[in-house]
């Protein structure tokens, strides 16, 4: 009902799990990590538990997507099953064949034996997915067990993770059990999210279904997490119900009188049992309140989406392709200022929007990746033949650059604020095609389309693209993966001088990454409105490039140092 009247492309509060939509938090990122080893791994079971809500089905959808031609996937949503309609199911799965009479567990064991055999012989990996997996019974869990014992003499032949809520935990630690939980290999806990991560949530939904208003002021946001608990289901509701009470009042943005109203009918509270809760309650609440004094530090949501730097919301990374070559970032880079750049949006101007579509013509869709690159390459001064037989992320190593594979919104990309490929996909519904975004203003996008330039308008922009972009960007030297605590490497050394080019300080010390290096880190991430975890990934080795060369190519003009 209200999504025209906001100007949005979809609803933003939907609970149906569509990976477009996921914030991925620092847990998020390490439960899908584990889901993505668990792919990857040799066997043995991966677990994942999690409360009601926390987003454990959409980080399965997101692992779908991001799961390879070569590894065949089983996924099983309702496992309340007797141990040979789970095994029925399973065969169902992986399309084995099953003779016309009945089957008995043998002859079902058997025959996903078989088909796993030939999987692995042709080079294939099998995984099961099992959802909701805390409704097992014991003797089902037993005869995974017995599955992951289906092995050659050099692998296992089948990776199984099990997502489920925390009685799953408390299932496996049964005696007669043990052995089912001597298999887990890796296992995780997702839990809610802090108020920071609130934040940071409501912007990013609302800016992958194409808002460009502050529809959710930043003083709601201590009051959405105390509603919510922090637990990502309860936001989309009430926030979903909020939007629908600030579309029938006729305002344009959500008033805490709105927002409480609309917790209070999710949670089916009546008036009477709100009051008493205020009489009763209130002490509680204060006591705790006094207890907790100081923990939450201020919310990062801005008054306007496009005022000034948004908080952080990483996205799943894939890793780097590309190994670095040369030695350093080009040469006589300019020094900026020690506080991060503010966003100041070029004027909008009168002329009419263009429509993000693949021009008709002579230019095939199948060369629009190499277009793309071509034309992102073009804009950090590198050439590239779309004729050659090198990819183009090959190209971009010979002068020392990654390319980075992400998932996201326009939110992510306003804060790495740098040009990228995006895959538009028009939902699924049209053939896809790349574009580069080359810039970002408060009410368009400018892409380049098989080199043409196209100016769009944000809300048009949702429905195509799949959420799907790759960055370029500068490694240093000796760098190969993420720089964490205890990394001794040319890149560590690296990092510290250029910390203190931006922060002040020495930049002699040893190449190891010590606890002084953690807190510059930690430092330049709170500063960058970025998780401070200390360790520098892509994403901050992206920001800190931004601080160091102002030459480098930027979707917004910003005024260094202020």
């Amino acid at each position: 009902m209200y999504k025209d009247y906001f100007r949005l492309s979809e609803m933003p509060f939907s609970i149906a799990p569509d990976p477009r939509f996921l914030y991925m938090s620092s847990r998020h990122r390490e439960a899908l990590a584990h889901l993505l080893y668990g792919v990857q791994g040799e066997g043995g079971i991966v677990l994942l538990t999690g409360e009601v809500g926390t987003g454990k089905t959409t980080l399965c959808r997101c692992l779908l997507d991001q799961i390879d031609a070569q590894c065949e996937v089983a996924f099983i949503l309702n496992p309340k099953m007797s141990v040979d309609e789970l095994l029925a199911a399973i065969c169902d799965e992986f399309h084995i064949d099953l003779p016309a009479g009945g089957a008995s567990v043998k002859i079902l064991v058997d025959a996903i034996n078989a088909h796993l055999l030939r999987s692995n012989a042709q080079g294939r990996r099998a995984v099961l997915i099992i959802d909701e997996a805390q409704n097992l019974r014991p003797d089902v869990l037993e005869q995974l067990r017995l599955l992951t014992n289906l092995e050659t003499n050099t692998r296992k032949l089948l990776q199984i993770i099990l997502i489920g809520q925390p009685e799953l935990q408390v299932m496996l630690r049964r005696a007669e059990l043990r052995q089912v939980a001597q298999r887990i290999v890796a296992r995780y806990h997702l839990t809610h999210l802090d108020r920071v991560e609130v934040a940071a949530y409501v912007v990013h939904r609302l800016s992958v279904s194409g808002a460009q208003l502050p529809l959710f002021p930043h003083k709601l946001i201590g009051t959405l997490y105390r509603l919510t608990g922090g637990v990502p289901r309860l936001i989309n509701l009430v926030c979903d119900r909020a939007l629908l009470g600030t579309y029938i009042q006729g305002m344009l943005q959500v008033t805490p009188k709105t927002l409480k109203r609309a917790a209070a009918e999710v949670s089916g509270e009546t008036a009477q049992r709100r009051l008493w809760r205020r009489v009763l309650g209130w002490p509680l609440v204060s006591a705790a309140a006094v207890c907790a004094g100081g923990v939450f530090a201020a919310g990062f949501l801005p008054v306007s989406f496009f005022s000034q730097p948004w908080m952080e919301a990483p996205s799943p990374v894939r890793a780097a392709v590309i190994q670095p070559q040369s030695p350093s970032l080009p040469e006589n880079v300019a020094e900026v200022a020690a506080s991060p750049s503010k966003v100041s949006f070029e004027s909008e101007s009168n002329q009419p929007m263009d429509e993000l579509a693949w021009p008709d013509g002579n230019v095939a869709r199948a060369l629009s990746e190499r277009l793309a690159f071509q034309d992102l390459l073009n804009l950090y001064g590198v050439a590239y033949d779309t004729g050659s037989k090198v990819s183009a992320c090959k190209s971009a190593g010979a002068v020392n650059m990654y390319c980075l594979y992400a998932r996201g919104g326009l939110t992510d990309l306003l804060n790495v604020n740098q040009p990228a490929v995006l895959l538009m996909d028009g939902g699924g519904k049209d053939e896809p095609f790349y574009v580069v975004l080359t810039a970002l203003t408060e009410k368009s996008a400018t892409f380049m389309v098989a080199g043409a330039t196209r100016r769009v308008a944000l809300a048009d922009i949702a429905p195509l693209w799949s959420g799907k972009y790759t960055l370029l960007w500068y490694a240093p030297p000796g760098f190969n993966n993420t720089l964490a605590a205890g990394s001794r490497s040319a890149a560590v050394a690296w990092l510290r001088q250029s910390l203190a080019r931006v922060q002040g300080g020495n930049p002699d010390g040893p190449a190891v990454f010590d606890n002084d290096l953690v807190r510059r880190v930690k430092a330049f991430q709170l500063a960058e409105g970025m998780v401070p975890d200390g360790m520098a990934g892509a994403l901050t080795l992206i920001r800190l490039n931004m601080r160091l060369d102002e030459r480098l190519p930027r979707l917004t003009k910003a005024g260094v140092g202020g």
